[in-house]
């Protein structure tokens, strides 16, 4: 099946066979007609898979050229990254339509995005936090909003932005068409679903967790950081096919270190990219990587899903994630436009839980490699990496009142003595007949 059998109009197919695609894909070809339809729409898909083409296609084709200021496709995406990817497919897909694009994130000039919605702006891509000052300041009209496409929640949801994306859905109209597009299905998901959604029609094309086929896995047993590093050098150095790397990493400290360390080796072919880079350092060494300027691209998830770069060779997982979810779509960045790809882990003696969960929800082993014999091994550890001494300290709780024996020691004889002051007073006034005594019982 080609592009030509599904229902595009002309323009979209000239601007199709000028990124000489050719076939689309399968959750492509089974969201197109249900999109057209008007029907609710919920697409899990793998990364990589064509979920974007899938939702801007059919909106697209159903999209009229209107003079109004009106902004009547909406789509909502996690990161800033992820804002300029979908806005830039859009741009590619109406190179010879009249469509107006807005691109909504923070860290700019919110009057600049005012300017523009203002001039007119018909379809708008932007991130939660945002969008709800767009709306707030009455610069976005909510009411004119008739698709809306909410692409990656599960990871929205992760990141903190649930909250402010159920204020957005409460402020848009209740007649509107919902098209959500995920890798992953989650109970909060589910209750999205369930709450804001009018019997969605689902579509499923790889059971959840199963990574592109396409990707060959593996991993390396590691004692610890230092030795992953050595590792690292050694991979980059001795394998020539790795030319464009991107490698995952836990933390914004810990990939500033790792970078520091590759600097020493590929000065002029590493760069970093985390939340406390600046934008335009994020968005020019994303370039580079696409470009070819630099072959290695050290990154936090906040890339994960919000890089389409389709030559990436290798995608090296530096540490394991804690959510397994994050392991699929960090492999998912290489195995692209039916292209194949590797991915390394790296896995320490505290990180083989991880792993295991990987595994169980991929429903697969990751194949073990041995650790090349030349290999220099360190035996330094950094602080994180050092289990924490003193053995039991349950005795630095106090006991309970369940646990109290009561005292140990015997009383005082001078604390056994009893006051019987008052006995005899009462006594003495019963003898001389002023009180009665008690019946007794």
């Amino acid at each position: 099946m080609t592009f030509r059998d599904l229902n595009l109009n002309k323009l979209l197919l000239n601007a199709i066979d000028d990124l000489e695609y050719i076939h689309p894909t399968p959750i492509q070809v089974e969201a197109f007609p249900i999109i057209m339809s008007g029907r609710d729409v919920v697409g899990i898909a793998q990364t990589g898979t064509g979920k974007t083409f899938a939702y801007l296609l059919p909106l697209l084709r159903g999209l009229k050229f209107s003079k109004e200021a009106k902004t009547n496709i909406l789509i909502i995406v996690p990161t800033r990254e992820l804002v300029q990817q979908v806005a830039g497919e859009v741009e590619k897909l109406t190179k010879y339509m009249t469509i107006r694009v807005g691109r909504a994130y923070g860290g700019t000039n919110i009057k600049t995005q005012q300017r523009e919605l203002r001039e007119g702006i018909d379809v708008m891509v932007a991130t939660p936090g945002r969008l709800l000052d767009l709306i707030y300041s009455r610069s976005l009209k909510a009411k004119h909003i008739k698709k809306l496409v909410i692409d990656e929640v599960d990871e929205m949801l992760n990141l903190g932005f649930r909250a402010q994306l159920l204020n957005i859905l409460d402020l848009l109209p209740e007649r509107r068409q919902n098209l959500l597009f995920s890798a992953t299905m989650t109970d909060d998901v589910e209750s999205l679903l369930g709450t804001f959604f009018n019997a969605p029609h689902k579509i499923e094309i790889e059971i959840r967790g199963t990574p592109v086929d396409k990707i060959q896995q593996s991993a390396y047993h590691v004692p610890n950081f230092n030795t992953k590093i050595n590792l690292l050098k050694y991979l980059l150095k001795s394998d020539e096919t790795m030319t464009r790397v991107l490698i995952f990493i836990s933390t914004k400290k810990l990939a500033d270190m790792l970078y520091e360390r590759l600097l020493e080796d590929f000065e002029e072919d590493v760069s970093v990219i985390h939340s406390n880079k600046s934008q335009n350092f994020r968005m020019n060494s994303i370039q580079e990587f696409h470009n070819g300027g630099i072959k290695y691209l050290v990154a936090t998830d906040i890339i994960a899903r919000g890089v389409d770069i389709s030559e990436v060779t290798h995608v090296i997982n530096f540490d394991m994630p804690e959510a397994p979810e994050s392991y699929i779509h960090r492999i998912g960045r290489t195995g692209r436009a039916d292209r194949d790809g590797v991915s390394i882990a790296f896995i320490t003696d505290l990180e083989q839980e991880c792993q295991m969960r990987v595994e169980t929800l991929m429903k697969k082993l990751i194949p073990l490699r041995d650790l090349p014999v030349d290999l220099e091994i360190s035996n330094e550890k950094l602080p994180f990496e050092i289990p924490v001494k003193g053995g039991d300290k349950s005795y630095l709780l106090g006991t309970t009142l369940r646990d109290s024996q009561g005292a140990f020691h015997q009383k005082k004889l001078k604390n056994t003595k009893v006051n019987l002051a008052h006995e005899k007073r009462r006594q003495r006034k019963i003898d001389l007949g002023k009180l009665k005594r008690k019946p007794k019982k």
